[in-house]
């Protein structure tokens, strides 16, 4: 019965303490309940005072920016007025089957490869160069870099005058005795792609070199020295100890250049303009939404690419978080949950 009672020498014990006797016969305590914590307002305002700038930034120039193209891309809209001429998914499904959108996309992942294959072992290489002590060590790296920090106009209108079938290359390659290698760098669409990969490698590979000699020095020069006991050569010490401890700094590089180069717009639309482009196979799907949206006064259509592009580089942004990054923001987190 429950409200039976057994006498000991510590006093009456009930059945229900009996029943929580351990093996050695003592009384096991019970479970003490957890204690509910009270809600921490003065760390919760802290934050939202220190996050609230940010959050409203964000939100006021990335989030209701994307909202209202997707809002307009249900328009038919010339730009001016309040949108009136709703066609629904029309716009997004034209995109979808515009052989113009599809072939843009093809060269945005042509470049996204090319981007990742021509500037990712020349920048280790000169990173790795550039890491040694050698005289003019500064001066190299400010001429690596200097590409980069220059506007994007400045760059394609330079560039553009440079590879014209009368610029500079073609004349300097004709008073070199090299006038069967003059070509329409620009125009023909068998040479334009590698031009446009010459151009942006030039262009952005000293970003990739600073960012992989901030990860070389980061890494401690004691395993450099123990490989080397060891009597491992160069090129086993770069393979063993740098490129695995290189490989956060180059898996973020790697991120920024999938997402700039699906967003690639400037250096095209300038050199190539909005016609040659498509013809000479150097169009993006940027170009092609400033070509049939704001050129063609279908702001509606055009609202409905910006945001299709941005579906498309969320997407990868998300996948390559999920399968390549995580390793890296797991491995920064000094608290996990419990599963």
């Amino acid at each position: 019965m429950s409200n039976t009672r057994e006498t000991t020498s510590a006093g009456p014990v009930s059945t229900a303490d009996l029943a929580r006797r351990d093996g050695s016969g003592a009384v096991a305590p019970l479970p003490s309940k957890p204690r509910r914590r009270g809600i921490d307002w003065s760390g919760r305002l802290e934050i939202a005072i220190l996050a609230g700038p940010a959050v409203v930034v964000f939100v006021a120039f990335v989030i209701f920016p994307v909202v209202m193209a997707a809002y307009y891309g249900f328009f038919r809209w010339a730009g001016y007025g309040p949108p009136t001429n709703f066609v629904g998914l029309q716009n997004y499904l034209v995109i979808l089957q515009d052989p113009a959108f599809l072939q843009a996309l093809g060269h945005n992942a042509v470049i996204v490869v090319m981007s990742l294959v021509l500037q990712g072992p020349a920048a280790i290489l000169l990173a790795l160069l550039l890491n040694r002590k050698m005289r003019g060590q500064s001066i190299i790296r400010v001429l690596i870099f200097v590409p980069y920090v220059i506007s994007e106009v400045v760059v394609g209108t330079g560039w553009s005058l440079i590879l014209q079938t009368n610029g500079g290359l073609n004349g300097f390659l004709r008073n070199a005795g090299l006038g069967w290698v003059a070509h329409d760098w620009l125009a023909d669409p068998s040479v334009a792609v590698w031009t446009l990969m010459g151009i942006l490698t030039w262009k952005y590979i000293g970003f990739a070199v600073i960012l992989f000699l901030a990860g070389l020095q980061s890494i401690p020069e004691e395993l450099y020295e123990a490989a080397a006991l060891d009597g491992a050569s160069y090129w086993q010490i770069q393979r063993r100890i740098t490129l695995p401890l290189l490989g956060p700094t180059l898996r973020i590089w790697v991120f920024l250049s999938i997402i700039g180069a699906l967003q690639l717009f400037d250096l095209v639309y300038i050199i190539w303009g909005q016609y040659v482009s498509s013809t000479a196979g150097t169009s993006t799907m940027a170009t092609y939404m400033v070509t049939n949206g704001r050129n063609a006064g279908n702001y509606g259509y055009g609202n409905a690419v910006a945001v299709v592009i941005f579906l498309i580089s969320l997407v990868v942004a998300l996948l390559y978080q999920r399968f390549v990054l995580r390793r890296d923001t797991e491995g920064a987190l000094t608290e996990r949950k419990a599963r």
